[in-house]
């Protein structure tokens, strides 16, 4: 019976499906030693040591081969002996020359099975040495992948520490260890900023949540008592503002596509003081410029701006009524570029310089004389989050500068910036 043309392109289909799979599936594979770089070697090894092998047998062999003629003895001749003039019978004789060609006939075919025999013990033995040596040479690659096995996201502290000479592999290993360093360090200031930030938004939102509950949703408090929360709330909330403001500061400034430009230092450092010169009156503070023209930089205008802010707001804040903040800015002669902001503040312990630059750290009062001497200037009146000095090392280093600080305890504070100027220009 005839099908329909459909019913027969279905079943020509049904039929060509199985063959469909068959070649999408894979073929058995070899052993899985196979598949290793150390087989590989081997492999690679014994072939090359083999050909060298053969090259060598068989240029001794087209050497002998050609050094004289060989083939087996064709021509004889029937010679009569004689013994004391005697006949004594006849013999087959061949010619001196057919027997030297016999003779280097039977020696190649000798240097042929001796050839064989060498080249199939050198084929074997290749194959055991080449294993062991590229087991040797591999195993610090076993270690490296071994210790890249057991480290773990939340535990960066494993490093292979690879011994034996200075070569490539050991370059690899430090390298690695190198890294798993660094990863370690970055993924530990992150866990401690995280911790820090969110203990620091614990304290201004339990704030909040006080009044909330204890004045603003009671009925019986008063007119004086709202206000005073109020107050407090709104202190609060502008202490947990910076804190946002600082860390998204920070995540800014680390962000990989930020794109650097030509700043001029002078106009950054300037808008910075323009923004402080109204807090600076309120607290009877005067502000006082230096800023000569021309001090070009690569960087990001609103990131330098910021930290000479973060200085100021410090300055500001702790500089007493009727002191004076100065902003300074210059070049050097190996062509640094450099600001500085001088204030008339209580002064930083010597033993407290390193440490102001320290997330969220704050320094203790001093036993007697000025609570505030001796005290981190982020430390200052309102209590700010402990950011700001942080965010001025991180950005400064990430314009390729550094920040220093000197400080007389009582007599004030200068921190300076330095950064390298445009290359065109140094």
């Amino acid at each position: 019976m005839k099908l329909p043309r459909p019913v027969q392109s279905l079943r020509l289909v049904g039929r060509l499906r199985p063959v469909r799979r068959l070649r999408g599936m894979s073929r058995p594979g070899l052993p899985a030693f196979t598949h290793t770089i150390r087989f590989r070697l081997t492999v690679l090894y014994s072939a090359l040591l083999f050909a060298l092998t053969a090259l060598v047998l068989g240029g001794v062999y087209v050497a002998v081969e050609r050094s004289g003629e060989a083939h087996p003895v064709t021509k004889q001749f029937t010679a009569q002996k004689y013994i004391d003039g005697e006949y004594a019978g006849e013999f087959q004789g061949v010619k001196v020359e057919e027997v030297e060609a016999a003779v280097n006939y039977e020696t190649l075919a000798n240097l042929r099975r001796v050839s064989f025999v060498v080249l199939g013990g050198v084929a074997v033995a290749s194959l055991g040495i080449g294993w062991i040596l590229s087991g040797r040479v591999l195993r610090p690659v076993r270690s490296i992948s071994r210790t890249a096995a057991d480290i773990q996201a939340t535990d960066l502290s494993q490093r292979i520490r690879l011994d034996g000479p200075r070569d490539e592999l050991r370059d690899l290993a430090d390298t690695v260890d190198s890294m798993l360093e660094r990863l370690d360090n970055a993924f530990d200031a992150q866990r401690r900023l995280i911790d820090d930030a969110s203990h620091e938004l614990r304290s201004p939102l339990a704030i909040i949540r006080a009044n909330l509950d204890a004045v603003l949703n009671a009925e019986e408090s008063d007119d004086e008592e709202r206000r005073a929360a109020v107050r407090v709330v709104d202190r609060a909330t502008t202490r947990m503002t910076r804190l946002v403001e600082d860390l998204l500061a920070t995540a800014r400034r680390q962000a990989p596509a930020l794109a650097d430009t030509d700043v001029d230092l002078s106009a950054a450092v300037a808008d910075a003081c323009e923004e402080f010169e109204l807090p600076a009156a309120e607290g009877d503070v005067v502000i006082r410029r230096r800023l000569p023209p021309g001090l070009t930089v690569i960087g990001d205008h609103d990131a330098l701006r910021r930290a000479v802010g973060n200085l100021l707001s410090n300055a500001v804040r702790l500089s007493p009524p009727g002191a004076a903040v100065t902003v300074t800015a210059g070049r050097d002669e190996d062509g640094t570029v450099w600001t500085s902001v001088t204030d008339q503040g209580p002064g930083i312990a010597e033993a407290d310089r390193e440490k102001v630059f320290d997330r969220f750290w704050r320094g203790s009062r001093t036993d007697g004389g000025d609570p505030g001497a001796g005290r981190d200037p982020r430390a200052g009146r309102d209590r700010h989050a402990g950011l700001g000095l942080a965010i001025v090392r991180q950005i400064t280093e990430s314009h390729g500068g550094e920040v220093r600080v000197t400080s007389t305890l009582g007599a004030g504070a200068t921190f300076t910036l330095r950064l390298p100027a445009r290359t065109d220009e140094t």
